[in-house]
C-alpha cells in the first residue's frame, strides 16, 4: 500500500512545481500540493502504521522547509530572470527631419499615424488633432519632444 503515499507524495511535488515555476501566488495548485502532502501522512498514519507515518511527516516537513530555504535564495530565480540587456532607441527617426519637409502619409493619421519623408518613415502627429486619410501628401510643421507635427499640404497653405 506504499503506492498510494508515493503517489500523493509525487502528485504534492508536481502541484508544488507547477505553483512555483508556472502560476506563481497562493492559489489552486498550491492548495492541491499541500492536501497531497496532508492525504499522504493521513494515509499512512491511518492504514499503515503509526510509526511510519510521523517518520513520513517528518520527512515532508523537511522537504517543505527545504523547498522554502531554496526558493528564498537569491541565486535561484536569477536562472528564470531576463538579462537581455536593450540598446536601441526609440524614435531617432525625427532628428532626420525638419520644418517644411514634405511627404505622405503611409497609414490614416487619426490624428496619430505613419508618414514616409524620402528615406525616413516615422510616427507623426496631425497639427490640429485632424483625420489625414493614407496616401495624402503630408508637410512637417514642426518637431515638439521628439513627435513630428505635420498638416496636409492641400488643406492649408
Amino acid at each position: 500500500m506504499w503506492w498510494i503515499t508515493v503517489g500523493l507524495l509525487i502528485a504534492g511535488l508536481v502541484f508544488m512545481l507547477v505553483e512555483l515555476l508556472l502560476i506563481p501566488g497562493v492559489g489552486i495548485a498550491g492548495f492541491f500540493s499541500l492536501a497531497s502532502f496532508f492525504g499522504a501522512c493521513w494515509y499512512t498514519f491511518s492504514y499503515i502504521g503509526y510509526s511510519e507515518g510521523w517518520w513520513l511527516a517528518i520527512a515532508v516537513l523537511v522537504l517543505l522547509v527545504a523547498m522554502v530555504a531554496v526558493i528564498l535564495r537569491k541565486k535561484t530565480w536569477k536562472r528564470f530572470e531576463l538579462d537581455t540587456e536593450v540598446n536601441s532607441q526609440v524614435n531617432r527617426e525625427p532628428e532626420l527631419l525638419k520644418s517644411g519637409d514634405t511627404g505622405i502619409a503611409q497609414t490614416r493619421l487619426a490624428p496619430m499615424g505613419t508618414g514616409r519623408f524620402e528615406a525616413t518613415t516615422c510616427e507623426v502627429k496631425s497639427m490640429d488633432n485632424s483625420m489625414v486619410s493614407a496616401g495624402t501628401p503630408i508637410e512637417v510643421v514642426e518637431i515638439v519632444d521628439n513627435q513630428v507635427l505635420v498638416k496636409p499640404i492641400n488643406s492649408q497653405s
